[in-house]
């Protein structure tokens, strides 16, 4: 099989270096007794002449290294900086983070802070999609595959721990447990490398590289769902707290990776998974839909998930689309942004990845207006070093995290989504 690794591929030195750099310090906020963080917060990130990204604090006149600006316009220059000429800044900063935060080997972090230095699969999954289409297969790739070699080294049934170290060896910083929507974003990921990357034998051979992760990830999820309704099992989801009962925020990324993975399944010779999807569809329609989408099986408050049923995820629905509308409303904060969810804590403040996927859904959904709305709203609240940060404040500062990869991936897949639509007419 041929395989190139891209220029992201590993030295002693650099592997040594990523083993530093996850266990390496930084503190980044402080708790407040009204809110969880006061805005003491990362400005954003430089790169050094190791290619690693190191944490900038209150200086936003701070430089990458000099040698390593030049690879990375390069590298800019070999995609596309995605969307209107309105967001450019934005779009290519969120580049240049996303760049910085997959490290030697291909560990997508999902943030320079250490509380952030490891590898979501969910978060790398968007990290690798918006690799995928803003030009960078290769990158994209080397994000999947290192998921691959995740499931390869654990014995978890092929489902995703909900993070790991970014050393390669599987390890997990703590005892967070299995997070089987990760397979659901893998498997969507997947897809959308696949659909991007050029057509032939390389991309064939890439494609057998990454079988294990697809056959495994189907696997998962079948061994993992209620055969005769199509339910998850309970497991944690985006929220990272420890569940009592199944949430939508595990099936419709289930749903929305089988849906999805059906040509990569295809293309693989493997056994169609429309039985799976047409189960897991099912699960939606029965188990949540007639309580109006609610987060938990048989609750009554809406989160994110809702938009995971919505394009460039799923075909648009009505019913959905109207649970969607009003999720936002019932999520919306005081600085602008959305929280997770309706049953979110009243702390005021807005979480940018949330956000994010509003503008995603509502640009895959056609709705210009909506997209730019929210897209407007992440610009604004960018950090000094025009970083897309975790949070944002009451007051409209940003806090925590910065740059944040699943923020500033999904600001990528939208203005993308907005390219499109302005192709199509």
């Amino acid at each position: 099989m041929s395989w190139a690794p891209s220029r992201r591929a590993v030295t002693v030195g650099a592997a040594a270096a990523v083993v530093a750099l996850a266990t390496a310090g930084v503190a980044v906020w402080h708790v407040d007794s009204r809110y969880e963080e006061i805005p003491l917060y990362a400005d954003g990130i430089v790169v050094d002449a190791a290619g690693l990204p190191q944490v900038v604090l209150g200086d936003p006149t701070a430089q990458d290294d000099p040698a390593h600006r030049v690879e990375q316009n390069l590298w800019i220059e070999r995609g596309t900086v995605p969307g209107p000429e309105s967001y450019a800044d934005m779009a290519e900063q969120a580049l240049r983070d996303l760049d910085a935060l997959v490290l030697p080997g291909g560990a997508a972090i999902a943030g320079a802070n250490p509380a952030w230095r490891y590898v979501w699969p969910r978060d790398a999954s968007f990290t690798a999609v918006a690799l995928a289409r803003t030009g960078h297969t290769e990158d994209a790739l080397e994000v999947l595959d290192y998921l691959r070699v995740m499931q390869d080294v654990t014995s978890t049934g092929g489902v995703f721990e909900a993070r790991y170290l970014p050393d390669g060896t599987g390890a997990v910083p703590d005892q967070r447990g299995l997070q089987l929507d990760g397979n659901g974003w893998v498997l969507w990921a997947v897809a959308e490398w696949y659909a991007e990357a050029e057509p032939g034998a390389q991309r064939d051979a890439d494609l057998e590289r990454l079988r294990p992760l697809v056959e495994r990830s189907v696997t998962a999820i079948r061994s993992n769902i209620d055969p005769a309704t199509g339910v998850p099992g309970v497991f944690s989801d985006y929220w990272e707290v420890r569940e009592t009962a199944p949430t939508l925020g595990t099936l419709a990324p289930l749903l929305a990776g089988v849906r999805a993975a059906e040509p990569v399944l295809e293309a693989l010779g493997e056994p169609s998974a429309a039985d799976l999807e047409a189960l897991l569809s099912r699960a939606v329609d029965e188990e949540f839909a007639p309580d109006g989408y609610p987060r938990h099986l048989g609750g009554r408050h809406r989160d994110t998930s809702v938009a995971f049923l919505m394009p460039p995820f799923a075909p648009l629905e009505a019913e959905v689309a109207e649970a969607w509308t009003a999720a936002a409303e019932g999520m919306a904060r005081p600085g602008g942004g959305l929280a997770p969810g309706e049953g979110w804590k009243s702390d005021g403040i807005s979480w940018t990845p949330e956000t994010a996927i509003w503008a995603l859904t509502a640009a895959a959904s056609g709705d210009v207006e909506q997209a730019e709305h929210w897209l407007d709203w992440l610009d604004e609240h960018r950090t000094e070093r025009g970083a897309l940060p975790e949070k944002v404040l009451w007051d409209g500062s940003p806090s925590a995290v910065a740059p944040l990869a699943w923020t500033a991936s999904t600001v990528l897949i939208t203005l993308d989504e907005l390219d499109r639509l302005e192709e199509t007419g």
